[in-house]
Formats: C-alpha cells, sequence, structure tokens
C-alpha cells in the first residue's frame, strides 16, 4: 500500500511538471553587422532623440504631441486595463473571505410529513451571521499560469505603449518637415511668380511698341499663368499636411479648423548623418518595443496553453464558515448560537464532449499563432533598418545632386538672360532656364525634407534612442 502511494505521488507530480510547456527563446538567424551604415556621424544619447534635429519649433511641438495624442491616451488606458486585469488574475490564487448575514421570518406545515405539535408555533424567526473562507489549491498550476499569462499581457501592453510614443515622435516629426517643405516650396514659387510676372509687364510695353511679336509674349503669358496655377496645388497640399500635423497633436475640432501652426527656421547644416553602433544587430534590435511585445504575447500563449491542460485534472478546493445563528436576536454572538464548518471540495471532468480537447488544441494553435508573429516581427524589424539606412544613405547622395543643380542652373539662368538681352539667343532658351530653376528648387526641398524623414525612419526602426 505504501508503495502505491509513493508511486502515485511521483505520478502525481510527474503530471505537475508536464501541464506547462518549457519556453524557450525563438533562436534567430542574425547578420554578423550592419550593412549601409555611414561610418561618420553622430549617435543620440539622449531619450529625446529628436533634438538632434536642433529644431526648438520641433521639440515644442513632439511635447504637445505627448501630452496630448489620443492615440497615447489610448496606449496608456490599454496598459492600465491589463495591470487591473494582471491583479484580478492573481487575485485567485489567494483566499477568498467573505461575509453574510440575514434574518428571516418562516411559517412551517403543521400537516407535513413531519407533525408538529399543537404547542408549537409553526411561525419563527431566525437570524444568521457568518464569516466564510474560500481557497483552490493550484495544484496542477491552473492559476499560476493564469497570472503568468496576464502579466506578459501587460509587459506587452507596455511595449505596445512604447511603439506608440516612438511612432508617434517620428510622425510628428516627418509631418513637420513636409510642412516646412511645402513653406519653402510655396516661397521658392512665389519668388519666381513676382520675378517673371515683372518680366512679363516689361515685354508687355515692347509688345505694345511692336518690339517682340504676339507670338513671343503669348508664350511669355502662357508661361506665367502656368507657374501661377502652381501655387494652389502647393497651398493646399501644405493645408491638408497642417491639418494632419495638428491632429497629431492632439488640438480639438475648433484648433485644426481655426489655428495655423508655426514653422521655424531652415537649419540644414544640421541634417547631419546618423549612425548606428557597432556590434550585433540583435543588441539592438531585439529591445524594439514591438519585437518585446511579440515575445511577450509568444510567452502568454505559452502559458495559456498549461491553463488549458490543466481542465484535463481534478479541481481542489477548502471552504468553511465561522459565524452564530439564533431564532433570538438577542442570542446571535452567545455561546450556543456558534456555528462553523469546514470541508473539502474536489471536482473530476469525465465527459465534456470533446470541449477540453478542443480548447488545448486552441490554445497550442494561438501558440503557434504567437511564434509565427514573432518571427515575422523579426524579419519585418531587420527589414525597417535595413530600408532606413539605405534611404538615409540615398537621400543624402540625392540631396547633395540637387544642390549641385540648383547652383548651377541659377548660373545657367543668368547668363541666358544675358545672352537673350544680347540678342544671342531667343527667348525660349531664358524661359526653359527659368522652369528647370523652379523645378530644381522644387526638387532640392523634397530632398532636404526626404533626408530628414530618413533619419525619423531609421530612429523607429531602431526602437528609439540606443546608448
Amino acid at each position: 500500500m505504501r508503495k502505491l502511494s509513493i508511486l502515485g505521488f511521483a505520478l502525481l507530480l510527474a503530471g505537475c511538471a508536464g501541464l506547462k510547456p518549457d519556453y524557450t527563446k525563438p533562436a534567430v538567424d542574425l547578420p554578423a553587422g550592419w550593412r549601409d551604415a555611414p561610418a561618420d556621424g553622430v549617435q543620440a544619447r539622449d531619450a529625446r532623440w529628436w533634438k538632434v534635429y536642433g529644431d526648438p519649433v520641433l521639440d515644442r511641438l513632439v511635447d504637445e504631441a505627448l501630452a496630448h495624442n489620443a492615440n497615447v491616451m489610448l496606449a496608456i488606458a490599454r496598459v492600465d486595463e491589463a495591470r487591473a486585469a494582471l491583479s484580478a488574475t492573481s487575485a485567485d490564487q489567494r483566499p477568498q473571505v467573505s461575509a453574510g448575514a440575514n434574518r428571516s421570518r418562516t411559517r412551517v406545515s403543521q400537516r407535513g410529513p413531519v407533525p408538529l405539535s399543537p404547542d408549537v408555533n409553526p411561525e419563527f424567526n431566525n437570524t444568521r451571521a457568518t464569516v466564510g473562507v474560500s481557497y483552490e489549491i493550484d495544484l496542477w498550476g491552473r492559476l499560476r499560469n493564469a497570472t503568468q499569462a496576464a502579466r506578459a499581457d501587460l509587459l506587452a501592453t507596455e511595449a505596445a505603449r512604447e511603439t506608440v510614443l516612438i511612432t508617434l515622435t517620428s510622425d510628428v516629426a516627418q509631418a513637420y518637415f513636409a510642412l516646412r517643405a511645402f513653406d519653402g516650396q510655396l516661397d521658392a514659387t512665389r519668388r519666381s511668380l513676382a520675378a517673371r510676372s515683372e518680366a512679363l509687364g516689361m515685354q508687355k510695353r515692347r509688345f505694345d511698341v511692336g518690339d517682340i511679336s504676339e507670338f513671343d509674349y503669348r508664350q511669355l503669358q502662357a508661361d506665367v499663368a502656368a507657374e501661377r496655377a502652381l501655387l494652389p496645388v502647393l497651398e493646399l497640399q501644405r493645408a491638408q499636411q497642417e491639418n494632419a500635423l495638428a491632429v497629431l497633436l492632439g488640438k480639438s475640432p475648433r484648433a485644426i479648423y481655426e489655428g495655423a501652426l508655426e514653422a521655424g527656421s531652415d537649419p540644414e547644416d544640421r541634417t547631419v548623418a546618423i549612425v548606428v553602433p557597432a556590434g550585433l544587430p540583435s543588441d539592438l534590435l531585439l529591445r524594439r518595443p514591438d519585437l518585446v511585445q511579440a515575445e511577450q504575447t509568444l510567452i502568454a500563449a505559452n502559458a495559456r496553453v498549461a491553463v488549458a491542460r490543466a481542465a484535463y485534472f481534478p479541481t481542489l478546493s477548502l471552504t468553511g464558515y465561522l459565524g452564530s445563528e439564533s431564532v433570538a436576536l438577542s442570542d446571535l454572538f452567545t455561546g450556543p448560537a456558534g456555528i462553523w464548518q469546514a470541508a473539502l471540495a474536489a471536482g473530476q471532468p469525465i465527459y465534456a464532449g470533446g470541449r477540453i480537447d478542443a480548447q488545448v488544441q486552441a490554445a497550442g494553435a494561438r501558440e503557434r499563432q504567437a511564434l509565427a508573429q514573432y518571427q515575422l516581427a523579426i524579419q519585418n524589424a531587420f527589414r525597417d533598418v535595413r530600408d532606413a539606412l539605405v534611404a538615409q544613405a540615398k537621400a543624402r547622395e540625392r540631396l547633395e545632386a540637387e544642390s549641385e543643380r540648383v547652383t548651377a542652373l541659377r548660373t545657367t539662368l543668368r547668363f541666358a538672360r544675358l545672352r537673350y538681352q544680347n540678342g544671342m539667343t531667343g527667348q525660349l532658351e531664358v524661359l526653359d532656364a527659368e522652369r528647370n530653376l523652379l523645378a530644381a528648387e522644387q526638387n532640392r526641398i523634397d530632398a532636404l525634407r526626404s533626408q530628414r524623414a530618413a533619419i525619423a525612419d531609421l530612429f523607429k526602426a531602431l526602437g528609439g534612442v540606443w546608448s
């Protein structure tokens, strides 16, 4: 008999140990180092990575977005919800204490199966007051694993909040520099339009006295009108960009409709390259909040497999109460009125129509989904970093090329005007030079915006600041 008891206890421990699958961090085939990273540049050491731009207006806008953006408030509320869910789940592992009291008046039948003697009053009062305790013995780890899953959910939600913050700061920076790019393109277009309108007035006077043909004059007039048509398009795009930035800042509908956002100066000399530190990419990327979220989701799914398997085994609960019961309220707390109970309850599912099997299979399927999502998140993370590094390098190359093009076209326009004034060429050459210069200035401004956006994308891809 003793041997059978020892064997049963050993089997019990083996069953407890086999309920939960061992969690092992999934292996990842990591590259040896970064590619396309600039050799020279700066590293952001402060958590406020956007200060690398050196723009105080952007600093104020980011602070405003972090304080008022609706997505941030939503993420914070979700963290609070997950924290409360963890507290509720972990409470199941503790004894539950409750109190109850009732007073009743009852009349029993005088003709029932137990006849009452004539001198017994069929009506009587009863008062009962108890304090009850219940506790489930977590023999199979169901409650413990449920708490671990809830804790992983909380960590995943906190990581999701960090992802929201990083995405928000990146979006604000990109939206702000897009707004400044539209301002620069509008200024360039207005300057060009003012100069060409003045030239059109001079050519109108020459046309009136017959110095130039109507063909030349109408060609210049059409070219000025075409340039004027660019302004409404740029103004519309700027207004839309301003509204998008206002939403990111969490402004009210009235402020979005009536307000105007401030755009700062344009210190182009601060558009430096952002470099990443040497070392294994995993040292940085595995800190990305979305990867932390994916892994914690996998941990939670792993723990819930054990929760589902625990349904195969019996539940054990300790219950009891202590109190008083009396027909007379004045005798309720006297010694003879005391009552108590202590009980051990056990329940074992025998047949559930395949429900438990289905729940275990569903939990396992969710764990496999979480694993696939984690692996996909890592793949996307490395793709994001590679894209951001390449985009930063190519954006700087494009900016340098467009700057050289603008410098060359300014000289070309100056010579074209001199040649036209000296009668060495026609007006078409001047018009072409003016159109080319305006297009180059517009492209250069957009290249500057792309270079700044690439910096924000790189910080976002790396999960914020690093050290």
